[in-house]
């Protein structure tokens, strides 16, 4: 297993999307076999205590936690790992860190959002912090008088009701909680791709499936202007459609919008029922998307873009692998997502086509497997774990895998998992979000995965449908 290293650095926060990159940063210094920088909040202490690590005692959530597992070295060897370690760690937290100000020294740092934004105003502030904690920044933002994006998930239901209540009071917009992906005047925020901009502009109770739809209209020539995250709740009937009416109003001024999408997971149907006829009031040009049975498909749904545009759909790029995937005697399908709406597709694409016990999709984005990791999407360190397993098991004919590309995400998803595809027994079918202008390069992406033995599509549920068609 490896000798562990726990070192507590008393009174020193960092934010979560900090915390993600310096923990993929140190897992990938040679001779560390497991690496986790987090704060010191009871969950992430519970979860340390079950990978073995021993924090001491008096660790509290206002401190950092750099714990690591060291390969079996010698042991002037493993002090210099450690070292090394140490080294990029901080490399890593100073390059993110605020810049000192100030004439004589350094300005105190605000230790509130709020005090941040009384010394600097914003129109919009950007909140990642566990969970627990998200509600407090979030309100002192908004009664800041600036619009907030909440990237952190695990936040209750009611403290989402109750932001979007006082934003809506001050005239000011919630993104969020557990919103992504966001792109403001082509300006990306979170999980973010590099497209064209265009007349289109999505609104976003999903963060892949906005992802996925960009993607797809940027390959075929049209382009995107704004995509507003409004949390994957936001269309249940708890918390009321409250950030998406907000985002409609918005855009039904934007002259430079010519088509809203309103892409969901599944949403509660009256809610939709009014905000539809809300637009039809106002003539707005709105196309609605959810995912889920009975709905059409994100690709189609590109297409219905494209028609309004009088635009002809292309054929979706795939890349195919030397040796081309045949059915196999394994009769299951497993599909291992990082994008939650890109799972519910994928899922009801499937269980139209196949008996239930079958197949079965797993979300690795869900917060059941994120308290205190860092997103697949920038870790996939469990999927690839699962993927290896199931590829090997002799009742899988076929496993289905997203890969999504765009600033926030793994730099470089394919040179991670090509080992573990080309080791597979079952066939591989990837379907990759992306595009070319992102930094991972999606048509290099996409080659390396297919020469390691994956067939890719850019369409998940092109992907969705030819990996059903492998089985037996």
């Amino acid at each position: 297993m490896g000798e562990t290293y726990v070192d507590v650095r008393r009174g020193e926060y960092h934010d979560s999307v900090s915390l993600m990159s310096a923990s993929l940063v140190l897992a990938k210094v040679p001779g560390i076999a497991e690496a986790q920088v987090a704060m010191g909040t009871p969950l992430n202490l519970g979860l340390l205590a079950e990978r073995g690590f021993d924090v001491p005692a008096g660790t509290g959530a206002g401190d950092l936690v750099v714990a690591m597992r060291v390969a079996d070295l010698p042991g002037q060897r493993a002090e210099s790992v450690l070292s090394l370690a140490a080294d990029r760690l901080d490399e890593v937290l100073r390059a993110q860190a605020p810049e000192a100000g100030g004439d004589g020294g350094a300005a105190p740092a605000p230790r509130t959002v709020g005090g941040l934004l009384t010394r600097t105003p914003a129109r919009l502030a950007l909140v990642s912090v566990p969970g627990e904690y998200a509600f407090a920044e979030a309100m002192d933002a908004v009664r800041a008088g600036s619009s907030v994006m909440v990237f952190s998930d695990n936040v209750p239901v009611w403290q989402e009701v109750a932001l979007k209540e006082e934003a809506a009071r001050r005239g000011v917009l919630v993104m969020g909680p557990d919103c992504g992906t966001a792109q403001i005047d082509a300006a990306g925020l979170g999980f973010a791709n590099v497209v064209e901009v265009g007349p289109v502009s999505i609104v976003a109770a999903s963060g892949t499936g906005a992802q996925h739809l960009m993607c797809l209209l940027d390959a075929a020539g049209l382009g995107v202007r704004h995509v507003i995250g409004v949390g994957g709740r936001d269309l249940s009937a708890e918390v009321g459609g409250r950030s998406t009416r907000q985002a409609l109003d918005a855009l039904a001024g934007d002259y430079d919008t010519r088509l809203t999408v309103v892409v969901s997971k599944p949403p509660d149907p009256d809610l939709v029922a009014r905000l539809r006829q809300e637009a039809r009031d106002r003539r707005q040009s709105v196309l609605w998307a959810p995912v889920g049975p009975g709905e059409r498909d994100l690709t189609a749904v590109a297409e219905d873009v494209l028609r309004a545009f009088e635009i002809p759909a292309p054929d979706w790029p795939q890349w195919r692998p030397p040796t081309p995937l045949a059915a196999t005697p394994g009769r299951a399908l497993r599909g291992l997502f990082c994008g939650g709406t890109l799972c519910t597709e994928a899922a009801t694409i499937a269980g139209a086509a196949l008996p239930a016990d079958r197949f079965t999709m797993t979300d690795f984005g869900d917060d059941a497997y994120t308290r205190g990791r860092a997103h697949p999407m920038i870790d996939p360190t469990l999927r690839t774990e699962r993927f290896v397993h199931d590829a090997a098991d002799p009742d899988v004919g076929t496993v289905l895998l997203d890969v999504v590309l765009g600033h926030g995400s793994h730099p470089d998803p394919a040179a991670d998992l090509a080992p573990a595809v080309a080791a597979a027994r079952a066939n591989v079918v990837v379907s990759l979000t992306g595009s070319n202008g992102d930094p991972q390069v999606r048509d290099d992406q996409a080659a390396a995965l297919a020469a390691a033995g994956a067939h890719v599509h850019l369409s998940n549920a092109a992907a969705t449908r030819h990996a059903i068609s492998l089985l037996t």
